[in-house]
């Protein structure tokens, strides 16, 4: 992420999600480098500052040496830009996101959100809603005209802190205590989707790892306690996640985390979803063949 901090800024929704926002400053800003970005009626430009930050990103990588780097073509509706890294002995690809960071409350579409009292606990929770609110430029494609100039909430700061503070007890998985399967669940389920993606490209192209790490994220907070994942259970809670991932997908319905009004899974993609849950259904009554196959 590469991080803007904003002051004093208005969001006003963009959508009925809770998730897309237009932003504009209460005041204008003293630093006078805002001024281009903002469009007539003020409203801050994604469209304009990805531009920006592409060309200077596009400038600098021209005096990298030792590696090769180019910056991939930009993707339709995707907030990053993609650096490629030729070096060997392996190819890498590293996200750059352009965000606004505002240490403000969060908007009122979260506050039913974020539901860890059982599993985190109740202080957790408030300690991280007083946290700053992150904005990824991000375009909105429910909007009429698309001028790119909405933004969309994100919550990965807070979510590398679930995953890295995962356990009901303080003590879970550090060195001298108990050991949970959490963050091997994730790592499976993540997988399990990037193979089915290599091997069903076109059919389950909508589909992000974002799904499956919501779907975690749920099942985190529907078995809350660190005896509901002990390591030796892996192969036991990681069917368990995927059940509910699957049941999420034949209802077409995935409640954003931190924003319930928001379902990640569209109701007009409702082929895809059954199609990716027959492949799952058939993956579990198989023993993943896909984990052994190769592309």
């Amino acid at each position: 992420m590469l991080v803007m901090p904003v002051t004093r800024i208005q969001l006003d929704e963009a959508d009925d999600t809770g998730a897309f926002y237009y932003v504009s400053f209460k005041r204008i800003p003293k630093e006078k480098g805002w001024l281009r970005f903002l469009e007539e009626d003020g409203k801050i430009s994604a469209f304009k500052m990805l531009q920006a930050l592409r060309e200077i990103i596009k400038q600098e990588v021209k005096n990298i040496k030792d590696a090769e780097v180019t910056v991939a073509r930009k993707k339709v509706g995707c907030p990053a830009i993609t650096l490629q890294i030729k070096n060997p002995p392996s190819e890498i690809s590293v996200d750059i996101i352009l965000t606004l960071e505002a240490q403000q409350s969060w908007p009122l579409s979260t506050q039913g959100g974020l539901k860890i009292e059982q599993w985190l606990g109740t202080k957790v929770r408030r300690n991280m809603r007083f946290r700053s609110i992150y904005l990824v430029a991000k375009q909105n494609k429910s909007e009429k005209v698309l001028r790119g100039n909405t933004w969309r909430l994100s919550f990965s700061h807070i979510e590398k802190d679930m995953i890295k503070n995962h356990g009901n007890s303080k003590t879970c998985c550090e060195s001298d205590g108990p050991k949970c399967c959490r963050k091997g669940c994730l790592k499976l389920l993540k997988y399990l989707l990037e193979q089915l993606k290599m091997k069903y490209p076109k059919e389950l192209e909508k589909f992000c790892s974002y799904h499956v790490k919501t779907a975690f994220f749920h099942s985190c907070i529907t078995w809350p306690n660190d005896s509901d994942w002990y390591l030796g259970d892996l192969d036991h809670c990681f069917q368990q996640c995927l059940g509910f991932f699957v049941d999420c997908l034949q209802k077409s319905q995935l409640t954003h985390f931190f924003i319930p009004q928001y379902n990640l899974l569209s109701l007009e993609d409702k082929a895809r979803h059954h199609f990716l849950s027959r492949k799952i259904c058939h993956e579990l009554n198989n023993g993943f063949p896909v984990f052994h196959e190769n592309y």
